[in-house]
């Protein structure tokens, strides 16, 4: 039976990409781990870093907050959309 090869987190990606850079380890270990510990967040900061080559690290965490801002605004969006539905549920069925 063949082995297979077990696939990196997006987040050990992304914490591995940033050490190669040379940022310094407890900084790649916040932003990996801490800020950056989902796959739609990890693999955001991984599409940002692919395309800008050397960014100082204020321009990091300013793309960090950006993408977790964007996260927060998908989860609301998210939460207003179920809350809606149950009201137009309530609006149709009654209680």
């Amino acid at each position: 039976m063949a082995s297979k090869k077990k696939e990196m987190k997006k987040t050990d990606e992304l914490y591995q990409l940033l050490l190669s850079k040379g940022y310094p380890k407890e900084f790649c270990a916040e932003i990996a781990y801490t800020n950056m510990n989902t796959d739609y967040t990890a693999t955001r900061m991984l599409g940002y870093l692919y395309r800008v080559s050397d960014p100082r690290l204020e321009e990091l965490v300013d793309e960090m907050l950006a993408i977790l801002s964007d996260r927060d605004a998908i989860i609301k969006k998210k939460e207003m959309e179920h809350a809606q539905a149950a009201i137009n549920e309530i609006y149709r069925n009654g209680l």
